[in-house]
């Protein structure tokens, strides 16, 4: 029964969960909650390993909440519910926006569609800047400006600047 609830909970992840991996931590922290399995420094955790994991960080997340519920069956069955949707719809959409490339009612979904992925991404901010704020120091602060600056404007690689992060905090905090 547990494998039914992960792989339909994950699944609606897949439905639904528009704009990236970022905009669907949200609704993964909430079903991580539904499971009671998870804290939020937990979460966070997760979050930052899954930034330096190869892999969608949707699916990472949801391979990692699967375990935490269920073990390796868990984990398998939430992969599954979060990338078999996507990867139908992805399909499906393809398919159609090539063919109606040219259609004003397709051009128009994009423009209202882009403003909510960057909503979803700024959610994912405000709960990921919740958890920062409750260990905050002058480090974390520091690590998150340069990070801002060395990816957005220095072009720099987010894997680097994860792996230095780590490193620092390491260092400084550990």
């Amino acid at each position: 029964m547990i494998y039914i609830r992960l792989f339909l909970a994950f699944a609606k992840i897949g439905f639904f969960g528009f704009g990236g991996g970022m905009a669907m931590l949200p609704m993964i922290y909430q079903i991580a909650q539904d499971f009671g399995e998870i804290s939020t420094d937990e979460f966070s955790n997760l979050v930052g390993i899954s930034q330096v994991t190869p892999g969608p960080i949707a699916v990472n997340a949801a391979t990692y909440v699967g375990y935490c519920t269920a073990g390796l069956g868990g984990a398998i069955v939430a992969t599954l519910g979060v990338a078999v949707p996507s990867f139908v719809l992805v399909s499906l959409a393809c398919y159609f926006i090539n063919k109606f490339k040219e259609s004003a009612v397709i051009k128009g979904a994009f423009v209202g569609i882009r403003p909510v992925t960057v909503g979803l991404i700024g959610a994912a901010v405000i709960f990921m800047g919740q958890s920062l704020a409750a260990n905050i120091s002058a480090v974390s602060l520091a690590i998150v400006a340069v990070t801002v600056v060395s990816v957005g404007k220095l072009k720099i690689s987010p894997i680097a600047i994860v792996i230095a992060a780590g490193v620092i905090g390491a260092i400084l905090c550990g």
